[in-house]
This record gives C-alpha cells, sequence and structure tokens, in this order.
C-alpha cells in the first residue's frame, strides 16, 4: 500500500512537473507573441512617421511651385501692363504732335532670334 502510495505521489509531482512546465513554456510564447507585436507596432510607427514626413516635404515642394508660377505669371503680367502703359504713352505723344506712326515690334520678335534685315546692304 506504502509502494502504491509512493507511486501515487510520484504519479502526482510528475505530472504537476510536466503542467508548470507545459505553463512555463506557454508564458513564454505569450511574452515572446507580445515583444513581436510591439516591435512590429514600433516599426509601423516609424514607417508611418517616414511616410508623413515625405509627404509634407512633398506637399512644401508642391507649394514652392505653385508659388512660383503664380510669382511668374504675376511679373509677366507687370511686364505687360508696363509694356501697355509705355505704348499708350506713346500713342499719346504720337497724336499730340503729329509724329508718324510708332512701330512697337522690336527685333526680338522673330522666331530664330535674328532679322536677315540685318544683313542687307546700306
Amino acid at each position: 500500500m506504502q509502494s502504491q502510495q509512493m507511486a501515487a505521489q510520484t504519479a502526482m509531482q510528475k505530472l504537476e512537473m510536466e503542467t508548470q512546465a507545459e505553463m512555463k513554456i506557454e508564458e513564454a510564447k505569450s511574452k515572446f507573441a507580445v515583444q513581436k507585436m510591439q516591435g512590429e507596432a514600433a516599426i509601423k510607427a516609424e514607417l508611418m512617421q517616414l511616410e508623413f514626413n515625405l509627404n509634407m516635404q512633398l506637399k512644401g515642394v508642391e507649394l514652392e511651385g505653385l508659388k512660383n508660377r503664380e510669382s511668374q505669371r504675376e511679373d509677366a503680367k507687370s511686364k505687360r501692363i508696363s509694356q501697355a502703359n509705355t505704348e499708350q504713352s506713346k500713342l499719346i505723344e504720337q497724336r499730340k504732335n503729329n509724329l508718324p506712326p510708332v512701330s512697337f515690334e522690336s527685333s526680338e520678335d522673330s522666331l530664330d532670334g535674328f532679322d536677315l534685315a540685318e544683313f542687307e546692304p546700306r
């Protein structure tokens, strides 16, 4: 009877040790899973921050391009208005003083950059 009791006690101790070992294995697995998820979350957060920074840089470049284009438009408009005012002044002066017609074309108006009239004999 005593040997049966010892055998039963040994079997219980063995079962208890196996259960504890399985619990430790499961605990280690869950800790590993948590660490893995934390690592993935950290990597995702870093990637999201990088994406945000790149999007902000891209937006800045786009805004700078729009600003430059608008500035060039305004400069061109200002030059056209100035040229129109100059031409209007010359026309008013021409009418007041009965001067011959004024040509507002310049040598820069030709498509190829130079005029063949420059090479005619004088």
